[in-house]
């Protein structure tokens, strides 16, 4: 069986606490709760991913920068700083999950469209299995499109993604902590 780990992806105290709040807010990271709960509870890697630009809201130790305290975060979960909507560039996920011999990656987090996307095909581009988490991703309503809109479409297409040579699916936080 594939070693798996969790990436919860830049839900942070300036995306998620500010009004207008991301779609389904505080039921999304309740749901994340519940998964890294599960997650650890199977021995899963828990990473968080938090996004940083210098001279800004978010920059790296500041209140905006600061993980969503609703957020469940335990000692032995891993931390990844990132200035880029991709997770993996710049950054040490790819050494940190290789190191744990981690080939499926289960996704939730912050924003749909941009660093939850752009994750998601460059873990599958990297050769890692994806299960985004079909109702534990949100971002802002946007003027072309709402967040539902936003979600369900990337929900749609990103399993639809087959010439990277790895699948990527999609699950709900109720089928995934059910297993």
């Amino acid at each position: 069986m594939m070693k798996s780990a969790i990436l919860i992806i830049d839900v942070q105290s300036i995306l998620f606490d500010p009004v207008p709040r991301p779609f389904e807010a505080d039921l999304v990271v309740e749901r994340i709760n519940r998964i890294t709960s599960w997650a650890r509870s199977n021995n899963l890697m828990v990473i968080y991913v938090q996004h940083e630009a210098a001279g800004s809201e978010i920059e790296f130790g500041s209140v905006g920068w600061q993980l969503q305290t609703g957020l469940n975060v335990e000692e032995c979960d891993e931390f990844v700083r990132k200035t880029t909507p991709d997770s993996f560039l710049r950054t040490n996920l790819d050494a940190l999950l290789k190191e744990s011999d981690v080939e499926h990656l289960i996704v939730c987090g912050y924003a749909s469209e941009f660093c939850v996307d752009t994750t998601v095909r460059r873990a599958a581009g990297l050769g890692y299995s994806v299960e985004l988490v079909s109702d534990a991703h949100t971002t802002h309503d946007k003027s072309h499109a709402s967040a539902e809109q936003i979600r369900a479409h990337h929900n749609a297409t990103l399993p639809n993604i087959s010439s990277f040579g790895t699948k990527i699916a999609t699950v709900t936080a109720d089928e995934l902590t059910s297993r």
